[in-house]
């Protein structure tokens, strides 16, 4: 299975969902004996800005919008004290657009994406999306608050992989570095299913020196575990290198196998850069619950 143009990776009921699932864990983080994981005095005032998709409309400075007309909208840009940043780093190579059962690898990464974008709103924290991908990274929402501009991330993650942004990217460098301005948490999203990882891992260990990285590895053995083939040989593709080969039956059988051996060297390599993992299976409301209660516990340690 791959991910066809037009096709949603998240629908509108899967965005309450999650939501409903992030308001009802972070309650019991909010009460009883877990530390507070929100503080500080309130909102201060940082200036004006042009409207952007995820603003809410309560935010527009209608005064000012009718010095230009209303084109574009101005908004009133507001910062809590307690605020922290999070940028959301999320793969949409070629490789997440496999998948099985109807769900693609991307739709486990719009998930993550998701759940950590409302989450952050939840805690009232910026949260900003870096895509990349074997060619390019590139930022494609800049930070800010709120729970629409969550939401913005979520689609943005998605039109980047089905290749329907209607907008350019902010910012295009060649390091994960050059497009963080200032400290941040960084959730690196992704399946590694690529060559150089490890250059990729030892770039995020640097990065780690400035900003607070951790990695979600998605598990995507699901993806390749195909049903049984009567053909002797298949033609397959890279989709990665565009690589072709011819497998036998019994190869195909053990792709699955050899995904997995792939990512428990990644984890092992991660791992022993010192670096956070967490390793992300699909597997319905726990999958929500187990990211919103890494991150949730990640924050009260810092």
């Amino acid at each position: 299975m791959t991910v066809a143009a037009g096709e949603a990776l998240v629908s509108w009921t899967e965005v309450e969902d999650i939501e409903l699932v992030v308001v009802r864990r972070m309650r019991e983080y909010m009460s009883g004996a877990h530390p507070s994981v929100l503080d500080g005095q309130g909102f201060e005032f940082v200036g004006l800005r042009d409207w952007e998709p995820g603003d809410r409309l309560s935010s527009i400075d209608w005064s000012q919008s009718t010095l230009n007309n209303f084109s574009p909208l101005v908004i009133r840009d507001f910062e809590q004290e307690s605020t922290a940043t999070i940028v959301i780093v999320a793969d949409v190579s070629l490789s997440t657009r496999c998948g099985a059962n109807g769900v693609s690898i991307a739709t486990v990464i719009a998930r993550t994406v998701g759940t950590l974008a409302l989450a952050a709103a939840f805690f009232q924290d910026r949260v900003g999306l870096v895509t990349f991908n074997t060619e390019s990274r590139q930022i494609s929402v800049q930070p800010r608050i709120g729970k629409n501009h969550a939401i913005h991330c979520l689609e943005a993650y998605q039109d980047g992989v089905l290749g329907c942004s209607q907008h350019g990217p902010d910012r295009v460098d060649n390091s994960f570095a050059g497009l963080l301005r200032q400290t941040s948490m960084v959730p690196f999203i992704s399946d590694f299913l690529f060559d150089g990882y490890e250059t990729v891992l030892d770039e995020l260990l640097q990065l780690h020196a400035l900003h607070d990285v951790f990695v979600v590895l998605v598990d995507s053995r699901y993806a390749f575990e195909l049903p049984a083939l009567s053909s002797g040989w298949i033609e397959t593709v890279d989709v990665e290198t565009g690589e072709q080969a011819m497998l036998s039956r019994d190869d195909m059988a053990q792709l699955a196998a050899r995904v997995e051996s792939w990512q428990d060297a990644v984890e092992a390599a991660i791992k022993q850069r010192g670096l956070e993992v967490l390793r992300l299976e699909c597997n319905g409301e726990t999958f929500h619950q187990q990211l919103v209660d890494f991150l949730a516990t990640r924050r009260m340690r810092k």
